[in-house]
């Protein structure tokens, strides 16, 4: 289980990948293609139900071409 801090930090994450996302005019199955993760994670990282991995994050900042930072300065 996800104690309350942690999820308020991976909502927020999946907030800004979201609006990434969209600044980009990706769609989540565009995305997720180009990170060669699942469509199912894209969303459920986008609605905060996941936490995603470095790894995982590494592939979504090389698909949407920013650096790992951008995810975290707004």
């Amino acid at each position: 289980m996800i104690n309350i801090k942690n999820d308020e930090v991976i909502k927020a994450f999946g907030r800004r990948l979201r609006d990434l996302r969209i600044s980009k005019r990706l769609s989540q199955e565009q995305l997720a293609n180009q990170a060669d993760i699942p469509l199912s994670q894209v969303g459920r990282i986008e609605r905060g139900e996941t936490n995603p991995t470095l790894s995982t994050i590494n592939a979504l900042a090389l698909a949407l071409k920013i650096k790992i930072a951008d995810f975290f300065n707004q």
